[in-house]
């Protein structure tokens, strides 16, 4: 069974608050376990630990993570780097083969990022080879990574669900 967390690396106060905080609700909602933010940013956390205690689940977020720290622990423990970006490997290329692993750490950046992240993460993966989000990076990637999988988690314990009235028969 694969395990994820991504890595948020970057941050620029006047565009990333929300974006952050919708990396880490995608992150989330695609079956990441959790996600490390390489800055302090109380506002994100707290928004998206306000979603979790609604609507359920364990995932977990760390700020003001090192991330050169937080991806050697990750490869200490036997787990893959993969970073994303859109001068990467295709995706439809190498997911099989990052399947193959059990704990992925999938990292995104805010901006333009250290050259050093390419040299450090075993894979460099392009989602698509056009200009997008990070937050569509991400959902996509867990998406392919869980073989879809994912979209149908429910958390039975959680305050808030969605009634599918018309799967129940209402």
């Amino acid at each position: 069974m694969v395990r994820a967390a991504v890595l948020r690396i970057g941050h620029r106060s006047f565009r990333d608050a929300r974006v952050t905080t919708h990396v880490g609700l995608a992150a989330r909602a695609f079956g990441a376990e959790g996600l490390y933010l390489a800055t302090d940013d109380p506002g994100a956390v707290q928004s998206i630990a306000d979603v979790v205690a609604r609507w359920g689940g364990t995932f977990f977020i760390r700020e003001s993570i090192q991330w050169r720290r937080c991806i050697y622990r990750w490869k200490e423990k036997g787990g893959v780097v993969v970073h994303l970006t859109m001068y990467g490997q295709r995706l439809t290329e190498v997911i099989g083969e990052i399947r193959n692993h059990s704990n992925v750490l999938v990292v995104v950046g805010a901006e333009k990022v250290p050259g050093e992240l390419y040299g450090l993460a075993d894979y460099n993966v392009s989602v698509t080879t056009q200009p997008h989000s990070e937050i569509s990076s991400v959902a996509v990637f867990l998406d392919h990574l869980f073989d879809g999988k994912e979209l149908s988690r429910e958390y039975h314990e959680a305050p808030m669900q969605i009634q599918d009235t018309v799967r129940r028969g209402r």
